[in-house]
């Protein structure tokens, strides 16, 4: 499985490529970089934000490789730019066809945004209230509630997922291994045998088939069927043609990656056979990119500051705050979106898990930062991947809009040591960081917390910058080939050789 690992890596937005990311620190560093203005044109190319984009996309890959993930293609968005893009693994490992940010992905539950999205611009059109009960709009919502003494099951119940229903329709669509996802027709002919699993507004109960309501509610509201109503007023006039309300099964393969189950004992995983999720699509049938799903993120970027005729800011902002909170007081949601609170960080997101991928999208509104991670395979952990970017892209975007003025100039000497190093310990990550090194252990779980700055001290000698007072650690060595690139350190007096 490690052998996928030696495919093609899309940088940034361009979509050149590059064996490694460190490649492109060292060619950014040996050419442009080193003869570049003091403000550079786009905050792609700010030598602060490209170190930190190194770092953890090879924290990334790592992290990837080494939990037998097949594909990973990831993007980080700011505001109206696609700062950084890239593809690690492998689509469709049989074919040798490697991943890019056009492959498709199921993003899942990813797919709630955009049924949620669509539902509150019925709203917006006066066809609707959050508080109407379900009925209203679908008369054969018929399940058993089996507490009718509370209060009814409203469209705000679905969105915040308090609604009381059970998680599912009655189908095993996650196990059966022809996946039988429900068509419309079964889902609701089932609908009158289930019953209500608590009292709305009780509890928080994450539920498919509240979401795949809403999704009717939109077609009920709007005349159209769903798939063309997404179409035409939402995936459309975003440009998102590389969207697909449902699984475009004819691509799998190809444009579209293979699935993979979880890790077997054994250490490999096997492909996953293709599925359409049908009528319970609205909340998880959806595929896409990671250049389509940057899309919707500066779109939402765009809105909140009311540069939208799809919503209104007002609208999107509701949606990205919390409305529901659980009685344990941890469990948070907006309308749609998951909207949690992580360390000093608010963000708007949701994750995905479907038979053979599981994927990630959040953007924290306060810095108009997003980041999308998709990957292949059930029990990856692209939630943790991209709450990990914020920590240590976040910074770096922040101190380039502050101050573009002081954009270091490169070093070119510096990118020389730049690139990954191992011992039978594991691997370390070096790139250039302000007027230095960082240097980091990629085994971190927690890579901005652990990352060491070094200090230049001499000819190709460093020392660590301690985080607690400033003062210097020990000392850290790099050996140069004959072409002046680093080939080894030593550290403590272990050797870590460079391995890419």
């Amino acid at each position: 499985m490690n052998d996928i690992y030696k495919g093609t890596t899309m940088n940034n937005q361009t979509g050149k490529t590059a064996s490694r990311l460190s490649a492109l620190i060292l060619s950014f560093a040996l050419t442009g970089g080193a003869a570049m203005a003091a403000e550079p044109t786009s905050l792609a190319d700010d030598p602060r934000v490209v170190d930190a984009v190194a770092l953890w996309s090879e924290w990334l890959e790592y992290q990837a490789a080494t939990s037998r993930v097949p594909a990973v293609s990831f993007g980080i968005v700011h505001d109206q730019e696609l700062i950084a893009g890239g593809a690690f693994g492998q689509a469709n490992p049989a074919e040798d066809i490697p991943a890019t940010t056009d492959t498709l992905y199921s993003i899942c539950s990813i797919s709630k945004l955009f049924t949620s999205v669509a539902l509150m611009q019925q709203r917006e059109a006066g066809r609707l209230r959050l508080d109407d009960p379900v009925s209203k709009h679908l008369d054969w919502f018929d399940i058993q509630d089996v507490h009718p003494d509370d209060e009814s099951i409203t469209i705000r119940r679905l969105l915040t997922h308090s609604s009381g229903l059970p998680r599912e329709s009655d189908f095993p669509y996650w196990t059966d291994p022809d996946y039988p996802f429900p068509t419309r027709e079964q889902i609701k002919e089932k609908l009158g045998e289930q019953q209500t699993l608590y009292p709305a507004s009780r509890y928080f109960q994450y539920s498919n088939l509240g979401l795949t309501l809403v999704g009717e509610i939109v077609a009920a509201a709007s005349g159209l069927p769903y798939d063309q109503y997404m179409r035409e007023s939402l995936l459309d006039p975003l440009g998102m043609s590389d969207t697909y309300t449902d699984i475009p099964v004819a691509l799998h393969g190809e444009r579209m990656a293979v699935g993979h189950t979880a890790l077997g004992r054994d250490g490999t995983r096997d492909e996953v056979a293709p599925f359409q999720a049908r009528g319970i699509a609205p909340a998880a049938g959806y595929a896409s990119s990671v250049n389509d799903m940057a899309k919707f993120a500066m779109w939402q970027f765009r809105a909140v500051d009311g540069d939208s005729e799809l919503l209104r800011a007002s609208t999107l902002r509701e949606m990205q705050r919390v409305h529901w909170m659980d009685p344990d007081w941890e469990t948070t949601w907006g309308l749609g979106f998951s909207v949690v609170r992580e360390g000093e960080r608010t963000f708007a997101r949701h994750g995905g898990g479907c038979p053979g991928y599981y994927t990630e999208f959040r953007i924290e509104p306060k810095t108009k930062m997003g980041a999308i991670v998709l990957t292949n395979t059930i029990g990856s952990s692209p939630g943790q991947y991209a709450a990990r970017a914020f920590d240590l892209i976040q910074p770096a975007l922040q101190s380039a809009l502050d101050s573009p003025e002081d954009a270091p100039a490169r070093d070119g000497s510096l990118a020389r040591y730049a690139g990954v190093y191992g011992s039978i310990w594991g691997q370390t990550v070096v790139v250039p960081w302000e007027d230095g090194l960082a240097m980091l252990d990629l085994a971190s779980s927690n890579p901005a917390a652990d990352m060491e700055r070094l200090q230049h001290v001499e000819d190709n000698t460093f020392r660590r910058l301690r985080d607690d007072d400033e003062s210097l650690g020990e000392t850290i060595r790099f050996e140069m080939d004959e072409d002046g690139i680093a080939r080894r350190f030593t550290r403590h007096s272990i050797w870590e050789e460079r391995v890419e």
